[in-house]
């Protein structure tokens, strides 16, 4: 494979870019299936406050259930978030207001109601964290890819808890590691590489979807001694747009181009020249035409459409050797 020009064994044109309409079709059927599984736990709390609020036989009534409280401040419009914020008396106006003006003309159905209204509120909550959602499963996807490239080339790694805050060894079972996980590391035959996800890069001044560092991981933190701070240390850069819509990729790419301009210009300025990359899940075809003109021309150095497993399993082999 030509170093300088890696995509070519399985770039030929423009056109081996582009999303296939069957890519498309399953990024939305596993989308849906993904909003269903989130929605189940609101669906279950809905199912129990129906339970627990048709013991009371009257709406006025539900004020004295406090262990439903924070149901009814939902139904109310009133998110976890901002409840935090309220007074009691003014969860208490709330709920009044929930009871006075919609659940007490509902009659008998008050309890349906409730419920309905509930269920409105926890739908929009949803419907907000689903906006990053084909993000996060193509932030997925593509770490799994790179384990899996790590694995068959027998490199050993270690992962970055995002909770537990720690670098924890390769092991034997390393089944939905990519689901808890923002960093990776392993050693090739150049050196030690840390990956980190969606980290504020100083001298950009912005987050960067995937950034490569040639450093140990535990160097890599969030004290003033942190190996990120040091712009010498990085090798590559890479924007990642997991977004399946069609209708939403030529805007993604537009972002994801000013992003990696923004870098090769702030680094360009410390006369360093760091190694950029782009993976998405839609490319149509004026975006395609632009990625591989700049692949081409050596503006971006490698590009793969995360809907193509052959592409994405290349690149990732790729960037386990930088």
């Amino acid at each position: 494979m030509n170093e300088n020009k890696p995509y070519i064994k399985y770039l030929r044109s423009r056109d081996d870019l582009v999303t296939p309409y069957e890519a498309t079709r399953a990024g939305f059927v596993s989308l849906a299936l993904e909003k269903n599984r989130k929605a189940t736990p609101f669906i279950s709390e809905a199912r129990a406050l129906k339970a627990e609020a048709s013991k009371a036989s009257t709406p006025q009534k539900l004020l004295a259930m406090k262990s439903i409280h924070s149901s009814l401040l939902t139904a109310a419009c009133i998110s976890d978030k901002a409840e935090k914020y309220l007074h009691e008396e003014d969860k208490i106006k709330a709920m009044q207001g929930l009871i006075e003006n919609f659940l007490k003309p509902s009659g008998i159905d008050f309890v349906e109601e409730l419920v309905y209204r509930f269920l409105l509120t926890k739908g929009d909550q949803l419907g907000g964290s689903m906006r990053n959602l084909g993000g996060a499963l193509g932030e997925r996807k593509l770490a799994r890819a790179i384990i899996s490239s790590l694995n068959i080339s027998k490199i050993v790694y270690k992962w970055h808890h995002t909770k537990g805050k720690k670098w924890i060894p390769k092991s034997d079972n390393d089944v939905d590691i990519e689901l808890h996980l923002n960093g990776l590391s392993w050693e090739n035959t150049i050196g030690v590489r840390t990956l980190i996800f969606n980290r504020r890069i100083p001298l950009v001044k912005k987050n960067v979807d995937l950034s490569i560092l040639n450093s140990q991981p535990d160097d890599v933190n969030s004290t003033p001694k942190s190996l990120h701070l040091i712009p010498e240390k990085y090798i590559s850069f890479g924007e990642l747009k997991g977004g399946i819509d069609p209708a939403g990729a030529d805007e993604h790419w537009k972002t994801a181009n000013s992003a990696l301009n923004r870098i090769r210009q702030s680094f360009a300025k410390k006369s360093l020249n760091p190694i950029t990359f782009f993976v998405g899940a839609a490319i149509e075809n004026s975006m395609a035409e632009e990625i591989y003109s700049q692949l081409k021309s050596g503006v971006l150095n490698n590009a793969a459409n995360l809907t193509i497993n052959d592409q994405v399993a290349t690149l990732c082999n790729w960037l386990i050797t930088l």
